[in-house]
This record gives C-alpha cells, sequence and structure tokens, in this order.
C-alpha cells in the first residue's frame, strides 16, 4: 500500500507502558546495583512483604493509614484509587473521633413476600468503624424506624459507656417532618449508610431470599441477625478506621484505649 517506501526498513516505534517503572525509580535500583546491594525481584518482594507490604492491597491501605495519620498530600490518581479500593475513603470527609459520636441511618425497600407484603430495612452504620444495625418492618412509618434506635442502637452503646452524639439521614419523610416528627428525636440530616445498603443487599438478602422462602418477617430477621453478627465480628472491612478488621475489633479497641 506504501509502494516502494513502505518497504523500506524503518527504525523500531518507542513504546510505552501504563505500567512502566518511572525514571527516578529505575534510577534508585540502578544506584543501589553499583553499590553492590542485591536488588533482585525477590529480595524486593520479601522486604516489602516483611514490612507489612506484600500486596498492592497492602501497600494501599498503608497509604491511606498514612494519609489520614499524617495529612499527606495525594495525586489524583492516588486519591481516585483509594476511593474505587475503599469505600471508607470516598467518606473520608465525614469524620467521627470515636464509636458511637456519628452514626448513619436509612430504610431501603427489601422485598415482598408473600403473604405478608413489603418489607423494609431500617439501618444504622456508625462512621467510626462501620459497626451496624438492622430492623426489618413492613412499615417505612417513623416509628419503625426510631424502633432500631431505641431497641437495638442506644443499649448497645450504652453498655458501652459510649454516648451516642448524632445520628444523620437523608430527608425521607420516616426521617423529617414536623418540630413533633418522632424521628427528629434523635437525629439530624445526611446519609452515610448506603454503602452498606449495597453490601447487605449483594452479600445477604440476594443470596438468602434465593435459597430460602420466608413466610414472616421475623424468620428473615433471624437469619439478618446472624449476619449481622459475622458482619461486625467475622467480615474484613477495608479503610484506615478498620485495616482489615471487623468492626467489634475497631469498637473494643477503642473502649480499651480509653479504659
Amino acid at each position: 500500500m506504501g509502494g516502494f517506501e513502505g518497504l523500506k526498513n524503518l527504525p523500531p516505534i518507542y513504546k510505552s507502558h501504563p505500567q512502566t517503572t518511572p525514571p527516578e525509580t529505575v534510577e534508585k535500583i540502578r544506584a543501589l546495583a553499583l553499590e553492590g546491594i542485591p536488588v533482585s525481584a525477590i529480595t524486593i518482594q520479601n522486604i516489602l512483604h516483611d514490612s507489612g507490604l506484600g500486596t498492592r492491597y497492602d501497600r494501599w491501605l498503608a497509604l491511606e493509614a498514612k494519609h489520614a495519620e499524617t495529612a499527606i498530600e495525594l495525586t489524583g490518581e492516588q486519591a481516585a484509587f483509594l476511593e474505587k479500593l475503599s469505600p471508607c475513603f470516598r467518606e473520608r470527609h465525614v469524620e467521627s473521633g470515636a464509636p458511637g459520636e456519628l452514626l448513619s441511618a436509612d430504610t431501603f425497600f427489601v422485598g415482598t413476600l408473600k403473604g405478608v407484603g413489603k418489607v423494609y430495612l431500617h439501618a444504622v452504620v456508625d462512621t467510626f468503624g462501620s459497626y451496624a444495625f438492622g430492623f426489618l418492618h413492613v412499615s417505612k412509618q417513623p416509628e419503625a424506624a426510631v424502633a432500631v434506635l431505641h431497641n437495638d442502637v442506644l443499649p448497645f452503646y450504652r453498655n458501652l459507656d459510649l454516648p451516642v452524639k448524632a445520628v444523620l439521614t437523608d430527608n425521607g419523610r420516616e426521617f423529617c417532618g414536623t418540630e413533633k416528627h418522632s424521628y427528629e428525636l434523635y437525629l439530624d440530616l445526611n446519609g452515610f449508610v448506603e454503602r452498606f445498603i449495597g453490601t447487605v443487599l449483594d452479600e445477604f438478602f440476594r443470596v438468602k431470599m434465593r435459597e430460602k422462602f420466608y413466610e414472616s418477617v421475623e424468620a428473615l430477621q433471624a437469619d439478618l441477625n446472624a449476619w449481622l453478627v459475622f458482619y461486625n465480628t467475622e467480615r474484613p472491612h477495608l479503610g484506615y478506621r478498620n485495616m482489615g478488621r471487623g468492626p467489634i475489633e475497631t469498637v473494643m479497641s477503642f473502649v480499651s484505649q480509653e479504659g
């Protein structure tokens, strides 16, 4: 197609790769090699592993912790990747210094049970360490929304001698209204619980409601309670607050430090 010119030998086209090692890093490795210091891939990996930085996940989690502790400036690329890796990092503008200081509440539609009707989950999540509470009800009314606070949330923190200072929500009707609206006794306005809703929807409701036929809200609540125990105690959580621990470990760590 290029005629005679197209048959000529041309110099190779320079190619770059998005994961190419930066030149400054290459120079550091070269300098170490010239000093007689071993810099093989196995040596580097062993050093990273011994430092708790053996995987890319470990390294980004350490970067997030460093950012939280010393307020280092992140590049746009680093911030975007941390937001993708750690849902908690996306909520970094929502700060709380202790369990119970800032809770987030929301209500969402779970599904319809035959013979029962629509079922809603009233959820509350602690922004300090992602400890979560959930109460199922056939109503979205404020009385149902406030029940999870009265029956589950407040007793939990009271037993740990921790005050509940604020509960933030979206502006759903079950959360706001007139001055005498029952839920106004408990909360302000905002939203933080959407991430938990996505998790419980994907990991519990979509799984259980395919595996089992529920005839009552009580039966579904019993299985949800068991899953919440797993979520709060065993399931690893990303973010600098939990650092791979379960939320209850984060809460109890704070309690022991304060004690």
